[in-house]
Protein backbone atom coordinates (compact mmCIF):
# COMPACT_ATOMS: atom_id res chain seq x y z
CA UNK A 1 0.00 0.00 0.00
CA UNK A 2 1.35 3.43 -0.93
CA UNK A 3 1.88 5.91 1.86
CA UNK A 4 1.07 9.51 0.97
CA UNK A 5 2.18 12.58 2.89
CA UNK A 6 -0.30 15.46 2.64
CA UNK A 7 1.34 18.87 2.72
CA UNK A 8 -0.86 21.92 3.25
CA UNK A 9 -0.97 25.29 4.94
CA UNK A 10 -2.12 24.83 8.55
CA UNK A 11 -4.66 27.62 7.91
CA UNK A 12 -6.39 25.19 5.50
CA UNK A 13 -6.73 22.37 8.03
CA UNK A 14 -10.55 22.51 8.14
CA UNK A 15 -10.74 22.38 4.34
CA UNK A 16 -8.34 19.42 4.26
CA UNK A 17 -10.27 17.73 7.07
CA UNK A 18 -13.38 18.06 4.90
CA UNK A 19 -11.60 16.09 2.14
CA UNK A 20 -10.43 13.28 4.43
CA UNK A 21 -13.60 11.17 4.11
CA UNK A 22 -13.15 11.19 0.30
CA UNK A 23 -9.42 10.54 0.52
CA UNK A 24 -9.85 7.81 3.13
CA UNK A 25 -11.91 5.73 0.67
CA UNK A 26 -8.78 5.28 -1.43
CA UNK A 27 -6.43 2.36 -1.00
CA UNK A 28 -3.57 4.51 0.32
CA UNK A 29 -2.22 5.25 3.75
CA UNK A 30 -2.47 8.99 4.39
CA UNK A 31 -0.16 10.89 6.72
CA UNK A 32 0.23 14.54 7.69
CA UNK A 33 1.42 16.58 10.64
CA UNK A 34 -1.39 17.47 13.06
CA UNK A 35 0.40 19.33 15.86
CA UNK A 36 0.64 23.04 16.62
CA UNK A 37 2.59 24.96 14.00
CA UNK A 38 2.46 28.54 15.28
CA UNK A 39 6.01 28.36 16.59
CA UNK A 40 9.06 30.59 16.53
CA UNK A 41 11.25 29.03 13.81
CA UNK A 42 14.31 29.10 16.08
CA UNK A 43 12.63 27.36 19.02
CA UNK A 44 13.32 23.81 20.13
CA UNK A 45 9.67 22.99 19.41
CA UNK A 46 10.05 24.15 15.79
CA UNK A 47 13.14 21.97 15.40
CA UNK A 48 11.15 19.01 16.76
CA UNK A 49 8.31 19.73 14.31
CA UNK A 50 10.75 19.86 11.37
CA UNK A 51 12.14 16.52 12.46
CA UNK A 52 8.65 15.00 12.85
CA UNK A 53 7.60 16.21 9.39
CA UNK A 54 10.85 14.88 7.93
CA UNK A 55 10.28 11.45 9.51
CA UNK A 56 6.77 11.26 8.07
CA UNK A 57 8.08 12.15 4.61
CA UNK A 58 10.89 9.61 4.82
CA UNK A 59 8.28 6.92 5.48
CA UNK A 60 6.08 8.09 2.59
CA UNK A 61 6.15 7.13 -1.08
CA UNK A 62 4.97 10.49 -2.43
CA UNK A 63 3.77 13.91 -1.36
CA UNK A 64 0.51 15.59 -2.30
CA UNK A 65 0.58 19.34 -1.78
CA UNK A 66 -2.99 20.56 -1.31
CA UNK A 67 -2.94 24.16 -2.43
CA UNK A 68 -5.11 26.95 -1.08
CA UNK A 69 -4.91 30.72 -1.35
CA UNK A 70 -1.88 31.10 0.95
CA UNK A 71 -0.09 27.77 0.75
CA UNK A 72 2.96 29.50 -0.72
CA UNK A 73 3.34 31.49 2.53
CA UNK A 74 3.63 28.44 4.78
CA UNK A 75 7.18 27.69 5.89
CA UNK A 76 5.95 24.22 6.92
CA UNK A 77 4.81 23.47 3.37
CA UNK A 78 8.19 24.70 2.13
CA UNK A 79 10.03 22.48 4.61
CA UNK A 80 7.92 19.46 3.65
CA UNK A 81 8.32 19.98 -0.08
CA UNK A 82 12.07 20.48 0.20
CA UNK A 83 12.38 17.29 2.25
CA UNK A 84 10.21 15.43 -0.27
CA UNK A 85 12.39 16.65 -3.12
CA UNK A 86 15.55 15.71 -1.22
CA UNK A 87 14.21 12.20 -0.64
CA UNK A 88 13.19 11.92 -4.30
CA UNK A 89 9.47 11.57 -3.61
CA UNK A 90 7.07 12.31 -6.42
CA UNK A 91 5.30 15.59 -5.62
CA UNK A 92 1.76 16.27 -6.80
CA UNK A 93 0.29 19.79 -6.64
CA UNK A 94 -3.50 19.80 -6.42
CA UNK A 95 -5.87 22.62 -5.57
CA UNK A 96 -8.22 22.37 -2.65
CA UNK A 97 -11.90 22.36 -3.60
CA UNK A 98 -12.99 25.81 -4.71
CA UNK A 99 -9.51 27.15 -5.51
CA UNK A 100 -9.30 28.40 -9.10
CA UNK A 101 -5.92 30.15 -9.00
CA UNK A 102 -3.05 30.37 -6.56
CA UNK A 103 0.53 31.42 -6.06
CA UNK A 104 2.45 28.17 -5.99
CA UNK A 105 5.04 27.19 -3.38
CA UNK A 106 8.63 27.76 -4.47
CA UNK A 107 9.53 24.06 -4.85
CA UNK A 108 6.49 23.51 -7.09
CA UNK A 109 7.69 26.37 -9.31
CA UNK A 110 11.36 25.28 -9.27
CA UNK A 111 10.46 21.74 -10.29
CA UNK A 112 7.91 22.91 -12.87
CA UNK A 113 5.26 20.66 -11.31
CA UNK A 114 1.81 20.80 -12.89
CA UNK A 115 -0.88 22.34 -10.70
CA UNK A 116 -4.15 20.41 -11.03
CA UNK A 117 -7.69 21.39 -10.05
CA UNK A 118 -9.29 19.27 -7.33
CA UNK A 119 -10.34 15.98 -8.92
CA UNK A 120 -10.16 12.77 -6.90
CA UNK A 121 -10.08 10.50 -9.96
CA UNK A 122 -7.28 12.58 -11.49
CA UNK A 123 -5.36 12.42 -8.20
CA UNK A 124 -5.55 8.61 -8.19
CA UNK A 125 -4.44 8.54 -11.83
CA UNK A 126 -1.43 10.75 -11.10
CA UNK A 127 -0.51 8.75 -7.99
CA UNK A 128 -0.51 5.57 -10.06
CA UNK A 129 1.48 7.07 -12.98
CA UNK A 130 5.02 5.83 -13.29
CA UNK A 131 6.12 9.09 -14.94
CA UNK A 132 5.37 12.65 -13.78
CA UNK A 133 2.14 14.25 -15.04
CA UNK A 134 1.93 16.16 -18.27
CA UNK A 135 3.24 19.74 -18.32
CA UNK A 136 -0.20 21.14 -19.18
CA UNK A 137 -1.23 23.77 -16.66
CA UNK A 138 -4.94 23.85 -15.83
CA UNK A 139 -5.03 26.97 -13.71
CA UNK A 140 -3.71 30.47 -14.01
CA UNK A 141 -0.82 31.07 -11.62
CA UNK A 142 -0.89 34.35 -9.69
CA UNK A 143 2.29 36.39 -9.68
CA UNK A 144 3.93 37.06 -6.31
Amino acid sequence: MKRIFLSFNPDDFLRVKGLLPELSKLDYELDFYEGALDLDSASADAIAVKQAIGEKIVRSDLTVCLIGDNTHLSRWVDIGLRKSRQKGNKIIAMALKGITSAVLPQVIKEENITFYPWDLKKLVSIIEEKKPGSPISYYKIKDN
